[in-house]
């Protein structure tokens, strides 16, 4: 594995940043990757439009790990927008970049991100928005 995968890859794999769940997170949002059989969920608390606090639980790979565990990092503090513009180059350049064929999983980590803000923001709309 340690052929593949750059030194802030294997960090985040054996030491994996922000995991658990939150007791007080308004938003929850699952994702997954059926292919390879990835599951993510998030756990975030969001406070002033911006991202007070964030854990996460994942079943998968290394990648899986490694993509879920710096997005937590990356995206810590920030305002909602600025949440939004993180895509799965941005996570993956984050790692001093992923295999080609680990790349999905970057994606996994900005596409759940980018629900849990569509979620939160849907939900002060009074709108309902779907889990998952």
């Amino acid at each position: 594995m340690s052929e593949l995968y750059t030194a802030k890859v294997l960090d985040h794999v054996h030491n994996p940043r922000n995991v658990g769940s939150l007791e007080d997170a308004n938003v929850v949002v699952q994702a997954g990757d059926p292919g390879c059989g990835d599951a993510l969920v998030f756990f975030i608390r969001i406070e002033n439009n911006s991202i007070h606090d964030i854990k996460f639980l994942i079943k998968g790979c290394g990648a899986a790990i490694a993509t879920s565990s710096v997005a937590t990092e990356l995206v810590m503090g920030k305002n909602l927008d600025e949440v939004m513009a993180i895509d799965d180059m941005t996570i993956a350049a984050a790692l001093d970049g992923l295999p080609e064929e680990k790349m999905h999983c970057s994606n996994m980590a900005a596409s759940a991100l980018h629900a849990a803000v569509q979620q939160y923001r849907s939900t002060l709309a009074g709108e309902t928005a779907p889990v998952g």
